[in-house]
């Protein structure tokens, strides 16, 4: 398949879980794909394994949350790709799970600075390249949790939701430039990030497990293969004329 044939593609936390899967499907669909995660072990290793098997792909050490490194590392895959046309801001951590009155400055700051300042600095640094190309597609991972809440981890609920808003306000700024920016919002989806969490419960492991996916009116957790179907989709020329949109992968969670 040639869905994203000649494309450049950039997925943050690229290494592991929907990150990997996005980077996976994407240079399957003939995308060239940076990777760019803080996971160096992993992520090298899935570049390694799609370019054994003839895909576009390359490994970046970034962390969201500086910008200089942010900056360096897209104009590196712009030069080494011949360009830049689809951002993937994936990276992302959940934070403390605390009340907020229990929370920490800090606590609070950390999330933010990956969640949210890593999707500004990716965003800024790549509208550039964008420009350039006269095209391009950024997809924000953001999560149910920036459509509608739950009585736990306030900072990755905040910044989930400044994500939403981000995305529509960047989806009409650029317009008129061929550049579209969209949202996707993952019901729970087994990956390290969600497994972590749901250590943080106090619960038995496999209980939180069947009591999280009892909350899908499916039945299930999803899989990162559902979420990155969905990010091929806004990156390809298919999803043209959808900018400013949420597309809501959740087994159902927030049809309720």
């Amino acid at each position: 398949m040639e869905r994203l044939k000649g494309k450049v593609a950039v997925v943050t936390g690229g290494g592991v879980g929907i990150g990997a899967a996005t980077a996976t499907r994407m240079a399957e669909e003939g995308a060239a794909v940076a990777i760019l995660d803080c996971q160096d072990q992993k992520g090298e290793a899935l570049a390694s394994e799609l370019k054994d098997r003839g895909l576009k792909a390359g490994y970046w050490h970034c962390d969201v949350s500086s910008e200089h490194q942010v900056k360096q590392v897209l104009d590196e895959v712009a030069d080494t790709f011949g360009g830049l046309t689809v951002l993937v801001n994936n990276a992302g951590i959940a934070g403390a799970n605390k009340p907020t009155h229990e929370l920490t400055e800090e606590e609070w700051d950390e999330v933010q600075n990956v969640n949210v300042k890593g999707v500004f600095f990716c965003t800024k640094h790549a509208i550039p390249h964008m420009k350039k190309a006269g095209v391009g597609s950024i997809i924000n991972l953001s999560s149910i949790y920036g459509i509608v809440s739950a009585p736990d981890i306030p900072p990755y609920h905040a910044s989930k939701g400044a994500v939403r808003l981000m995305s529509k306000t960047d989806a009409m700024m650029y317009a008129t430039e061929n550049i579209r920016v969209n949202s996707i919002h993952p019901g729970f989806i087994w990956t390290p990030l969600v497994e972590g969490h749901l250590k943080t419960t106090g619960q038995d492991p496999e209980e939180a497990r069947k009591a999280t996916a009892a909350l899908h009116p499916v039945g299930h957790m999803g899989e990162p293969d559902d979420i990155a179907w969905g990010a091929v989709y806004l990156a390809s020329d298919e999803s043209k004329f959808m900018t400013g949109s949420e597309l809501v992968i959740d087994g159902g969670y927030t049809a309720r």
